[in-house]
This record gives structure tokens, C-alpha cells and sequence, in this order.
């Protein structure tokens, strides 16, 4: 059984990001600025909440009697209790002896032409453990989207009005950026985990490490970009941002309608369909989030019975990698009829 490390890590920067945050918008309070101030507590509150709902939903604690567990919810807690039950169970682990196990097969990568099926035991302690660290894997996509991508984007873009760095808003800006590049991260992790879902994946430090360069400066460029193109609209960026927002908010929605497949019904048995309407809406506002930032790694389709499109190619990282390559011939073969071919690829590339 894996130490549930990926829950302390999820639940650190959630924490350390909501302080910083308090911290912050308690000195532009301080300094007369509302407006700023308001904004700040905005992209805080905003993707806590969310935070909280999602723990809800996955872990069904509307439909059991467990009103301390939705107080701590309410008060803003969840994720911090959470972690602590993710500990006490893989603590007492294996000194209690399991009353039934479930077993699971999954399929191994093949390897020279050859598959094979691997049984597992699964006891209820793992699989509680499963829970604990899809329920955070998730909830770090949306504190990294939802509340980070737009919290650095905000805090640098204040950096170049005032042109001054404090400490505090220094600490909130490098806590986001690595809020977005391990929730980008772990994005990555799961589009790869739901294309093989049959298939036993392990993702060695290596990849993870490549992962986490590649979405740290993909993010950094596309944040650069939009606080430059912020710095030159002034008040005429809310609206270009929102419309942005909006288009990659519909697409999925007009795909589906222009489809006329049938509503879908397999997300939850026990939602109805308003219910099902707005986990769908909060998925492709994710969804949306995600796309004006980063490259999102998986399509949404909401014709298709496991929402996403597990036949994609990765079409976006090939057309960044080949935007990148003419600039590289130049540096190498000084060939200047690259440059401009470089410039329209990489600005249609990291530009949402």
C-alpha cells in the first residue's frame, strides 16, 4: 500500500495558496485597495467552495448522516480532515485483518507483441485510499485552474501597474505557479490513466519530471502572454477574456447539441437530471478554465459515454513541438526565413 503522498501535496498547496491569499488581500485592505482586494478573495473563495462541493459528490456524503463531516465542509476544512482520514487509514492498515477483498484485473502495457491480465486483492483500506486520491487529483485540476491560472495572472499583472514586487505577493505568486503546474500535472496524469484505463499504468519520475518542465514553462509563456495583452487593453480585457472563456465554455455544448445524441444518464444513478445538467456544467466550466491557460490534454465530448475522447491525438503537443522547430534550425543552420513562421506558430500555439 502507497503512502498517500499525492493527498499531502494537493492538500499543502491548497493551504499554503488560501493563506498566502488571506494574507495578501488583508494588506490591500490595508493600503485602500478594494478593488484588488476583492479579487483576491474572489479567486480564493471561488475554487474553495468548488473544492468542497467536489469532496461532497465524490465521497456521497449527501446521501449518509454525517453532519460533521458537511460542517467541516462548510467551514472550509474539508480537504485538511480529508487528508488526515487519507493518513489514519494507511496508518492502520494491515492491523486489522480484512473482512473481503475486491479483486481487479488490469491489462499490462504490452511488451514485445504480448499482453497479460494481473489479478490484484484489493482490501478496503486501499480502496479508500483509491478514493482519497481521485477525489484530490481532481480537486487540484480545479484549485489549479479556477483559482491559481487566475490568481497569478491577477498578482502579475498588479506587479506591472505598480511596478513593485512585495513580499507576500511574491510568496502567492510562486505558490499558484506551482499550484497550476501540479494541477496541470496531474491533468496529464489522468487523461493518460482514462486513455488505458484497462491497462496497468505506472508513470516512472522521469515523466513526471518532463511533465512538470514541459507544463511549467507552457504556463508561464501563456500567463506572460496575458498579462502583457492585459497591460495593453486596460478595461477592454475583461471582456476579450470572457469571451475566450465562453467559446471554450460552448464548444463542447454545441458539438453535443449538433450531435442529437440522447441526454446522458450514466454519470450517477442517483442524480437526476437537473442534477446531472449541473455536473455537466461544472465539467465544462473546468473544462473551459483549463483551455484558456494550458493545453487541456483530452477533449471533452459530451456525446460519448465516458464524456471524454479516449481517441485524440495529441495533436496539440505536436503542433507546439513543430512551431518549436524552426527556431531551433535557425539557432543551428542560421536560416532566417524561419523567423516569421516561428513567430505565427508559437503565438497560435501558447496564445488561447
Amino acid at each position: 500500500m502507497r503512502l498517500p503522498s499525492s493527498v499531502l501535496v494537493s492538500v499543502s498547496l491548497f493551504t499554503a495558496e488560501t493563506t498566502a491569499a488571506l494574507y495578501l488581500s488583508s494588506t490591500y485592505r490595508s493600503a485602500g485597495d478594494q478593488i484588488w482586494q476583492g479579487f483576491t478573495l474572489l479567486f480564493t473563495l471561488v475554487p474553495s467552495v468548488l473544492v468542497q462541493l467536489t469532496l461532497i459528490f465524490i465521497h456521497r456524503d449527501l446521501s449518509r448522516d454525517r453532519p460533521l463531516v458537511l460542517l467541516l465542509h462548510i467551514l472550509q476544512l474539508g480537504p485538511i480532515i480529508r487528508c488526515l482520514d487519507a493518513f489514519c487509514i494507511y496508518g492502520s492498515a494491515g492491523k486489522v485483518e480484512e473482512p473481503y477483498v475486491t479483486i481487479t484485473r488490469k491489462k499490462q502495457i504490452p511488451r514485445e507483441g504480448q499482453t497479460e491480465e494481473v489479478e490484484q486483492e484489493v482490501g478496503q483500506a486501499e480502496g479508500k485510499l483509491v478514493t482519497h486520491r481521485a477525489a484530490f487529483a481532481r480537486t487540484s485540476v480545479i484549485q489549479a485552474f479556477l483559482g491559481s491560472a487566475p490568481q497569478l495572472t491577477l498578482q502579475l499583472y498588479i506587479c506591472v501597474l505598480q511596478r513593485k514586487l512585495s513580499i507576500g505577493r511574491g510568496t502567492l505568486m510562486v505558490i499558484s505557479l506551482l499550484s497550476i503546474v501540479y494541477g496541470a500535472l496531474r491533468c496529464n496524469i489522468l487523461a493518460i490513466k482514462i486513455r488505458y484505463d484497462d491497462y496497468e499504468v505506472s508513470v516512472r519520475p522521469l515523466a513526471y519530471m518532463c511533465v512538470f518542465l514541459w507544463r511549467g514553462f507552457e504556463i508561464a509563456t501563456r500567463v506572460a502572454v496575458l498579462v502583457l495583452f492585459s497591460s495593453v487593453l486596460k478595461v477592454w480585457v475583461f471582456p476579450v477574456v470572457l469571451a475566450n472563456f465562453i467559446l471554450f465554455f460552448l464548444h463542447p455544448w454545441a458539438l453535443f447539441w449538433s450531435s442529437r445524441s440522447p441526454f446522458p444518464e450514466n454519470i450517477e444513478k442517483t442524480l437526476t437530471r437537473v442534477g446531472t445538467t449541473i455536473v455537466l456544467c461544472m465539467l465544462t466550466f473546468l473544462y473551459a478554465g483549463i483551455n484558456v491557460f494550458c493545453w487541456s490534454a483530452v477533449q471533452l465530448k459530451l456525446d460519448d459515454p465516458d464524456l471524454i475522447d479516449k481517441g485524440q491525438a495529441w495533436r496539440s503537443s505536436a503542433t507546439l513541438v513543430g512551431n518549436c522547430f524552426p527556431p531551433v534550425r535557425l539557432r543551428a543552420f542560421g536560416s532566417v526565413a524561419d523567423l516569421s513562421v516561428c513567430s505565427v506558430g508559437l503565438f497560435r500555439s501558447l496564445v488561447p
